[in-house]
C-alpha cells in the first residue's frame, strides 16, 4: 500500500501521521503543553515529525517554526518567522510522499533545517546508510567512544556505522544512553522487521545530511524515555551557532532556497 500522511498546520506544521497500511511510522508522546506553545518557548516533545528551522539545538530551541501556527492555501502550508518565510507542499506519489520546500530570506542568511522525524521502532530496528559515510558524533557520546574526547571539540568525525568505535546502526532496548550524530549523506533507510522506510533530502548547492537521535532512555535527565529520531537535514550540525563554514545552508542572491524531502518504502537507494 502507498504511504499516507497527515499534518497539523495550526500546531507548527507538525506531521502527525506517516502510515504504510496498518503500520504507523511516527512515534507519539502526548503532552498537552504542545497545544499552547508560543515562539521562544522550550521545545515540547510530542513526537511526530517537526519542522526544525533555523536550528535544531541551541536558540530558539528546535527552531522558530514548530511553535508558530502555519497557514494553508490549497495544498501549500506557510509560516512567517522573524527572519524568514517557509513554505511546504506535500503530496502522495506512486512511490511514497514528497514534500517541496522553499525558504525565503535575505541573501547570505544561514540556517539549519531538519525534518525531525521521531519513529516508532522496535528494539530490532536498524538504520542503513552507505558504509564509510563520514559521521559526526557530539559530546553526549564522549564516554561511549574508543578514545578521549578532544578538549573543546564540538564534535568528532569517523566512518559509519561505527564512528569512533560506537556502533550506531542498531537501535536496541533502553540502556540509559542518548547520542546524536550527523551522517554526511542525504539518504538513509530504516529496517524494522519486514518494514522499510527510506528518507532522503535533495537541495542543489546546499549541504545535505541525515541526523540521528538515538535516545535509549538517556534523556531527559529527570524522566528519561526511549525515542528515535532519523532526520533528513540541510546542514551538517545540529546547532547553527556552532556551524563551521559549509555546515549550514545559505540563501543565495535570489533570496530563495528550494529542497525536496522524499519518503518511500523502497530502500534500493542505499
Amino acid at each position: 500500500m502507498p504511504l499516507t500522511f497527515a499534518t497539523d498546520p495550526a500546531h507548527g506544521g507538525r506531521w502527525t501521521s506517516l502510515r504504510d497500511g496498518d503500520r504507523e511510522w511516527l512515534w507519539h508522546r502526548p503532552d498537552p503543553a504542545r497545544d499552547d506553545v508560543a515562539p521562544s518557548d522550550a521545545f515540547v516533545d510530542a513526537g511526530g515529525m517537526e519542522e526544525c528551522v533555523p536550528t535544531v539545538r541551541g536558540t530558539p530551541d528546535h527552531g522558530d517554526a514548530w511553535s508558530r501556527p502555519w497557514t494553508r492555501s490549497g495544498d501549500t502550508d506557510r509560516v512567517d518567522c522573524d527572519t524568514f518565510t517557509l513554505t511546504r507542499t506535500v503530496r502522495t506519489t506512486p512511490d511514497g510522499v514528497e514534500a517541496d520546500y522553499t525558504l525565503l530570506a535575505e541573501a547570505g542568511y544561514h540556517f539549519i533545517w531538519a525534518a525531525h522525524a521521531l519513529l516508532d521502532l522496535s528494539d530490532r530496528a536498524e538504520l542503513k546508510a552507505r558504509v564509510g559515510t563520514p559521521t559526526r558524533v557530539f559530546p553526549e557520546a564522549s564516554r561511549l567512544l574508543d578514545g578521549p574526547w578532544p578538549d573543546g571539540a564540538p564534535w568528532v568525525q569517523s566512518a559509519w556505522p561505527t564512528p569512533c568505535g560506537l556502533r550506531l546502526d542498531r537501535f536496541g532496548p533502553q540502556d540509559g544512553t542518548a547520542v546524536g550524530a550527523v551522517l554526511a549523506n542525504g539518504r538513509a533507510c530504516v529496517h524494522d522487521g519486514v518494514n522499510r522506510l527510506s528518507l532522503a533530502v535533495e537541495a542543489e548547492g546546499q549541504p545535505v545530511s541525515v541526523g540521528l537521535w538515538r535516545n535509549l532512555g538517556g534523556f531527559p535527565q529527570k524522566s528519561p524515555y526511549r525515542s528515535i529520531g532519523v532526520e533528513p537535514m540541510l546542514g551538517r550540525t545540529f546547532d547553527l551557532a556552532a556551524a563551521d563554514p559549509g555546515d549550514a545552508a545559505c540563501v543565495p542572491a535570489s533570496g530563495a532556497v528550494h529542497w525536496r524531502l522524499t519518503l518511500t518504502t523502497d530502500c534500493h537507494c542505499i
